[in-house]
């Protein structure tokens, strides 16, 4: 769709002048003459004999009529001329041109949505290139499609020429941006079964709204629309409706040019149910029934496409792990039109037998092969799987170094039939990143973060970053540096230096700084299960202790140090590593101080989260109930007492309603909060959508928290013991909040209220925590 300007009356069809004079000059070639010469004239910078290859007649040749013409149509044709005429004059063919110009300088004013840069790579027309009305009718075309990339398509563009001397030409494409072309209107005819404001979600095109002004979502765009029809038979799928059809889905702009309608007409259809579930299987010593309980749909659920999917991988990767490399897996749908049943079959079968031949790479000028292909799943002379295909697709997208639209694997055909070669072709992004930000949370009070990363360190895939954070209540400096192939190796390595201050609270009534830094290596086993190990040494420093503190803190006053060798083994099978909705997460972890250093200790811990979808119940898959725990142990060896720097804290984030470090162990006399040796928490969090526009970000959670800290032991000044609250009691709130995810960063705000606590524990109702990156 373009938009419609004035078109100058050089961009007329070229004057027909010579044409109409034709006719008459062939009127004139008498029958039995021959041609003694052709004569060419009005030619600047091309040479006769170039215009004269063009020609169909030759000296010698009789006169035609029709020779002459198809090369009058041919000059035309090659764009180099302007006005050409063919005539007969006694026996001389004479060929007159007037040369079209030559571009010298192509200028564009008045735009600034669209960069000069993007016109001059979008349009043919460059200095030195020769001039034609075609040629400018398509730059003018193109121009306006970069516009309609931007959702202006009220844009005009109109070209002029500058005439400058030895026939040469300046260009100047006249532009108006316009006013941005939203979407005003989506409308949805034939829906039955869901509303207009529930289809709207579904779909990634948005209404125009005021708070839209950071989204491109409310400009109308025709990929964005196909990918809506793709989302909505997705939709209507996984709800049961197997005969869903879009009909039509057509964008029509308003006759102020300013807005576009988009309307989808859909065709719904009857909600099928599963009526029978079976798996057949063609393998040797695999049948059918040992497939079975792979497949998590059973007789009377309604019909879920997403199942389908999610079941025909199961069966495949169980399969192809059973040493079945070229199995495949056909789902057999036969719908029931009387009943609205669905009676379904997976077919297991063996393929056909194709072998990867060669791996081509294109369209990465600063990404190193290597980086590439360790991300492939098929290697030559692997068996070929599209499931492997799909995986290595999805992890080219992870990288973040490429633009996910334009990643693609296809396999091309050899000349043998049992061989393909597999094409990788992407285009990069920019991976560097400046990013400053300021915030508010509870912990650091107001906050200034500003940092500088580089994912694709000069190609290698290396990640390294350097950022700081100061904030009323502390500063964090942390220099990085992570390579995800160590030595070419499935291995992750990498270190950091770091300087943490944290200030004197009303949580904790002393300062503490740790300077030092950490070697990181790591290893992944499978796709779910890594393992890391991690060498850190740095100092401790508590000071800045407030008046009146416990002897417990003034005891420990000063510098330590840490020398800590540490593992951790991570099983990871969340759909989603950044928004999980099902699957779960477990972490074990030892540390051992010791190794030189004066903390000398063996800390246990393991964290576990588990997510429940609840959208087959509720109809949206914002409804998640998340389940999470933590246990850890710290056990003082070699006759050392944990100092705090050492210690588990509970409170703030680790346990809502109490502040941070503010649950557990307290000095009897002060009050103040000392940590503790053991501890286990348990969050119960419900996850769910409020009654707002999903594009505001806005979410709600409820949750219940239960956690208990304790193990300190009391300890003797001048003969004397000092009093310690160590109760290991859980302690136990509940309580609701607001995610909001705005376009400057997340904002959380929670309310809480202890219901069980103890005397001495230090409350904390109202939580909040904001941060901003731009």
């Amino acid at each position: 769709m373009t938009s419609a300007c004035l078109v100058p009356s050089f961009l007329a069809p070229a004057t027909q002048s010579a044409v109409a004079a034709t006719p008459p000059a062939a009127a004139r070639v008498q029958a039995g003459t021959r041609i003694a010469a052709v004569e060419v004239s009005g030619n600047q910078r091309i040479d006769a004999s170039t215009i004269r290859s063009y020609i169909l007649l030759r000296p010698g040749d009789e006169f035609s009529a029709r020779r002459m013409g198809l090369s009058l149509k041919t000059l035309y044709a090659t764009g180099l001329f302007k006005t050409v005429s063919i005539t007969r004059q006694g026996d001389d063919l004479m060929v007159k041109v007037k040369e079209n110009p030559i571009v010298n300088q192509v200028f564009f004013q008045g735009n600034s949505v669209v960069k000069d840069k993007d016109m001059r790579a979008a349009i043919a027309l460059k200095p030195g290139s020769v001039f034609t009305p075609g040629e400018a009718a398509s730059a003018t075309k193109a121009i306006l499609a970069l516009y309609a990339k931007r959702g202006h398509y009220s844009a005009t563009v109109v070209p002029e020429i500058v005439k400058l001397p030895e026939n040469r030409v300046n260009v100047v494409f006249n532009c108006h941006d316009g006013s941005e072309t939203l979407i005003s209107r989506i409308n949805f005819i034939g829906n039955h079964h869901y509303s207009q404001s529930k289809l709207r979600e579904v779909i990634s095109s948005r209404q125009d709204a005021w708070y839209r002004f950071l989204s491109d979502s409310d400009q109308y765009d025709s990929e964005r629309v196909k990918y809506d029809e793709s989302l909505l038979s997705r939709f209507y799928y996984h709800h049961g409706y197997a005969d869903f059809k879009i009909t039509s889905a057509t964008a029509q702009l308003a006759p102020d040019r300013k807005s576009f309608y988009l309307t989808f007409v859909i065709d719904e259809g009857p909600r099928y149910r599963i009526g029978s579930v079976a798996v057949v299987s063609a393998l040797h010593n695999l049948p059918g029934k040992d497939l079975r309980s792979l497949v998590p749909i059973e007789k009377g659920d309604i019909f879920d496409g997403d199942a389908l999917q999610t079941t025909d991988k199961a069966i495949s990767d169980y399969v192809q792990n059973k040493g079945y490399a070229f199995a495949q897996v056909e789902p057999d749908v036969k719908e029931n039109k009387k009943t609205h049943t669905i009676a379904l079959t997976f077919r297991v079968i063996e393929g056909p037998r194709v072998y990867v031949k060669n791996v081509s790479i294109s369209g990465n000028t600063y990404t190193e092969d290597s980086v590439i292909r360790r991300e492939i799943e098929l290697a030559p002379g692997d068996a070929y799987n599209e499931e492997a295909v799909k995986e290595s697709k999805d992890n080219l997208e992870n990288l973040g170094f490429f633009k996910k639209k334009d990643i693609s694997i296809k396999p091309v055909p050899t000349d043998q039939p049992d061989e393909v070669n597999l094409d990788v072709a992407l285009a990069e992004q920019a991976n560097g990143q400046f990013s400053l930000g300021g915030g508010y949370s509870t912990d650091l009070g107001a906050l200034v973060n500003v940092g500088v990363s580089e994912n694709n360190f000069v190609g290698t895939g290396i990640n390294a970053s350097i950022s700081a954070l100061l904030a009323q209540k502390g500063t964090q400096f942390n220099l990085g540096v992570t390579n995800p192939y160590f030595l070419g190796r499935n291995l992750i390595a990498g270190f950091d230096l770091f300087r943490t201050d944290t200030a004197n609270t009303t949580s904790y009534v002393f300062s503490e700084r740790s300077i030092g830094g950490d070697i990181r290596l790591g290893f992944r086993y499978n796709q779910h299960v890594s393992q890391a190990f991690t060498y850190t040494i740095s100092t401790r420093d508590i000071y800045n202790i407030a008046t009146g503190a416990s002897l417990y803190i003034l005891n420990e006053a000063g510098s330590s140090s840490l020398s800590q060798l540490g593992t951790s083994l991570t099983f990871d099978y969340r759909n989603d590593r950044l928004d999980p909705t099902s699957g779960g997460l477990l972490s074990l972890s030892t540390d051992l101080a010791g190794l030189g250093g004066t903390a000398k200790y063996i800390r246990l811990q393991a964290r576990g989260a588990y997510y429940i979808p609840l959208e087959r119940y509720f109809g949206s898959k914002a409804w998640v109930l998340e389940f999470d725990g933590h246990v850890g142990d710290l056990v003082d060896i070699e006759g050392y007492h944990s100092l705090i720097a050492d210690r588990f804290f509970l409170g703030g984030d680790s346990l809502l309603g109490f502040q941070t470090g503010g649950a557990g162990p307290h000095d009897t006399l002060y009050g103040d909060s000392l940590g503790g040796k053991f501890i286990w928490t348990q969050d119960t969090v419900l996850h769910f959508p409020l009654p707002v526009s999903p594009d505001l970000g806005v979410s709600g959670f409820a949750f219940t928290d239960i956690g208990s800290l304790s193990g300190v032991s009391a300890i003797t000044v001048n003969g004397t013991k000092l009093g310690l609250y160590d109760n290991p009691a859980p302690r136990i709130s509940a309580g609701v909040g607001v995610a909001w995810n705005t376009p400057f960063g997340l904002i959380d705000l929670s309310f809480a209220q202890p219901i069980k606590k103890y005397k001495y524990d230090q409350i904390e109702q109202f939580r909040v925590s904001f941060g901003t990156r731009f």
